[in-house]
């Protein structure tokens, strides 16, 4: 965010921060702009919030300038990944920052913000677009390059992305690009190299700001995933002391607890994540802690809740293809807890005619063929998800049951064996299906 011309107003007390709220919302109904929307109970404490807001008051106020509208868009974007409401967010940033590009189309600062939503919308081959097109005119912006890194990585171009990572942490070593290196070094199996990087992401960033706790809580996802889950655990409760009530952090200890099968425990930290930001897939990991339990009914409740949130989502992009984003993998895997393996096939189809090297896309698409029974299918597009040789023990015990049941006795078996190093955070249905293949 660039922070070099925002203002900051000095005063105390709640009234004077609900009377800027007000101004603002009246300054807004005269605009053609969305307005900043008031955060749940739950997130609006602290002084975060109120200086948010007197910020953007401040930048309504001269919102005919070029400098407020790109600056107000940057507040947009920050306070969707802070709320959850990245749809409305989205929308908003974008409404400020077409304005922008509507008067003068090669504006830089504006392009990069158009870029980064794109990127939040899942539009990943529109993003990679403006990103080579701004590069063409800068080669010295870290953000261009981390445009570049983020398009990539999502369309599965990952060589391309490891040099322009490469390009952005020479000109700027900090969180942003730190946390860029640690992502593509997991990618690739390098999971120490991937903690590295996301401890000196941890170390440059800004003790409890949004984006510091959240490579924070990655770091810890990486503990995890690494089956270190008492580790993974101490990063969690670190991220929740630095930034009270921050709901990836809830979520996280929520998965450790599952691990260790505290179901309630468990249930409640997902409750919490749930009460601070609204995302899905708190839902899908309360349907799958409950289904552990035996209650059924609770568990299809959540998927449900789920699967009603990403459809609705998808319809809002479909009324208004502004604010369009794309979740087809992530309705993928919803459908198939949910056992609809025919809309599962749908969604991952979808993903894949969008996104056809990426790795992820293509374990899920492999994942759908296998729990069809269409082995060859699932062996094809499984050996694309495995091409940067992963270390992701979930998607190595996806790809050995597939192998396994594939013909490749051998290989599979491998993979199985490995993925049981870390078998505490294995879904039950595929762990009790590997220890009846591996005795």
């Amino acid at each position: 965010m660039n922070k070099k011309n925002i203002f900051y107003l000095v005063c105390g007390g709640v009234l004077v921060g609900v009377t800027v709220f007000l101004t603002l919302k009246e300054k807004v109904k005269k605009s053609e702009f969305l307005p900043l929307k008031e955060r749940a109970a739950a997130i609006a404490k602290g002084p975060e919030w109120e200086q948010t807001k007197q910020r953007a008051a401040l930048l309504y106020s001269t919102l005919k300038t070029k400098k407020a509208k790109t600056d107000l868009a940057s507040i947009y974007m920050v306070e969707g990944r802070i709320t959850g409401d990245r749809t409305y967010y989205d929308k908003a940033a974008l409404q400020l920052v077409n304005s922008v590009l509507k008067a003068d189309s090669n504006d830089f600062e504006s392009s990069v913000y158009k870029a980064m939503i794109l990127l939040s919308q899942h539009h990943f081959a529109d993003a990679q677009v403006i990103g080579n097109k701004l590069l063409k005119q800068n080669q010295n912006s870290a953000s261009i390059y981390g445009i570049l890194v983020d398009a990539n990585v999502e369309l599965g171009n990952y060589k391309e992305a490891v040099a322009y990572a490469d390009k952005m942490v020479g000109l700027r070593p900090d969180l942003r690009s730190y946390s860029r290196v640690s992502y593509l070094r997991e990618i690739y199996g390098d999971y120490t190299g991937a903690k590295a990087a996301m401890k000196m992401a941890v170390t440059a960033g800004v003790l409890g700001q949004e984006e510091t706790e959240w490579c924070t809580v990655q770091l810890g996802h990486l503990y995890e995933l690494s089956g270190m889950i008492d580790t993974a655990e101490m990063a969690y409760n670190s991220a929740l002391a630095a930034r009270p009530g921050f709901a990836p952090a809830y979520a996280g200890l929520g998965r450790v607890e599952k691990a260790n099968k505290n179901y309630d425990k468990a249930i409640m930290y997902f409750n919490n994540a749930k009460a601070m930001l609204a995302d899905y897939s708190y839902d899908e990991e309360l349907s799958s802690v409950y289904a552990l339990k035996g209650n059924k009914e609770k568990a299809k409740e959540h998927i449900q809740i789920a699967l009603n949130m990403l459809n609705a989502e998808a319809q809002k992009g479909n009324d208004d293809e502004e604010i369009g984003h794309y979740s087809d993998r992530e309705l993928a895997y919803a459908y198939l807890m949910e056992d609809d393996k025919d809309k599962a096939l749908e969604h991952a189809l979808m993903e894949y005619n969008r996104r056809p090297n990426n790795i992820d896309v293509n374990e899920v698409l492999a994942w759908v063929y296998y729990k069809k029974g269409d082995f060859t299918n699932a062996v094809k597009y499984i050996q694309v998800a495995l091409q940067t040789n992963s270390k992701n023990p979930i998607l190595n015990n996806r790809a050995g049951l597939i192998f396994y049941n594939g013909g490749n006795k051998v290989r599979g078996g491998t993979l199985l064996t490995e993925s049981l190093k870390q078998k505490n955070i294995l879904e039950k249905s595929q762990l009790d299906e590997t220890l009846a293949i591996i005795k």
